[in-house]
């Protein structure tokens, strides 16, 4: 039997060769993750809710997946989806406003935010969900108007409103219109806390400008998602006019959260969960429960002041003895 010399190269079961190029890898699309370069099926970005498997990567999402995801698939009705875009100021930079506003409904889309009425595992609430694929979530005259109407819903439902940001700012091709629906969502916001209902919010990436500087930051719990965006004005911004250099986690929602700024990072795929655990916390009672609890409290409280003044002449008596006995001991004593 002949013996043949073994040669073992560890490049070799690595599968490398010393005149080998770099790894070939897949062509990158919307599927592949930034973060591993990991490349997933369409089927398996949806059944994860588009976060990454390996690293924990977020997706950005529309805001229709958005309100599917939330529901659980059963369904939403929309609120003031027949509202559209106007070109009041008839604005024109590289291309004219209306052709934006049509090229970004093409894509599937009516508005940089879609209000709904639906149900998170069985609670009923409002959601106003942003899509920052619609001309980069910007909030103009149509998304302050949703807003507030989505507000107006859940008071005359008597349930919370929830809303998700993923938003550049206020609309620059409506100038001033745009800024004013920073005032509009704050009055919707003042209508709703005046009803003594929850507003819930969720920080995804990126929620910047007049959104942040706005509704955005009014919640009563605050939620954002893993490594969402969060500041009012993009590093790149801050950078250019300061000439420092900002931390590589600036403004991010784990920065943010250590700031106090947030209540909690939470993985969207855990997000139904959460929202419908806290509304259960924050639900009110029925309001003929409620006045029947506070008439209990109040007839305890009455009975319990009633025994207090029944019994104080008696105390008093009792002190009364007991200092005179006091007294006359400590003559005696002398």
């Amino acid at each position: 039997m002949s013996r043949h010399q073994i040669s073992v190269s560890i490049d070799r079961l690595r599968g490398k060769r010393a005149d080998a190029g770099p790894t070939r890898r897949m062509p990158g699309d919307d599927r592949s993750c930034p973060k591993c370069e990991s490349h997933f099926r369409a089927d398996e970005m949806e059944r994860n809710c588009y976060v990454c498997a390996v690293c924990g990567y977020h997706f950005p999402m529309t805001a229709r997946q958005r309100l599917d995801h939330l529901s659980g698939g059963a369904g939403w009705e929309e609120i003031g989806g027949e509202l559209r875009a106007a070109d009041p100021l008839r604005f024109i930079d590289l291309q004219p406003y209306t052709e934006r506003v049509q090229a970004a409904e093409a894509k599937g889309a009516t508005e940089a935010i879609i209000a709904a009425s639906l149900e998170i595992e069985g609670r009923p609430c409002v959601v106003a969900a942003m899509d920052f694929a619609f001309l980069g979530g910007s909030m103009g005259s149509v998304v302050g108007e949703r807003f507030a109407r989505a507000a107006e819903v859940a008071v005359a439902q008597n349930v919370p409103l929830i809303s998700i940001t993923s938003s550049g700012g206020a609309r620059m091709q409506e100038g001033v219109l745009a800024l004013m629906q920073m005032a509009k969502s704050i009055v919707a916001l003042d209508e709703l806390a005046q009803a003594g209902l929850p507003f819930l919010m969720v920080l995804a990436h990126p929620t910047t400008g007049g959104v942040w500087a706005s509704f955005a930051s009014l919640g009563d719990v605050t939620y954002a998602e893993p490594g969402a965006l969060i500041a009012f004005s993009g590093p790149r911004v801050i950078e250019q006019t300061t000439r420092e250099k900002l931390p590589a986690d600036f403004g991010l929602a784990e920065r943010q959260y250590d700031h106090g700024h947030v209540d909690a990072v939470v993985d969207r795929r855990d997000l139904p969960r959460r929202l419908a655990h806290l509304m259960m916390i924050l639900e009110q009672p029925p309001r003929d429960e409620a006045q029947s609890l506070a008439s209990q409290l109040a007839q305890n409280g009455t009975e319990r002041a009633a025994r207090m003044a029944q019994a104080l002449p008696s105390l008093t008596r009792r002190f009364r003895g007991q200092s005179e006995s006091s007294s006359a001991g400590e003559v005696s004593g002398s």
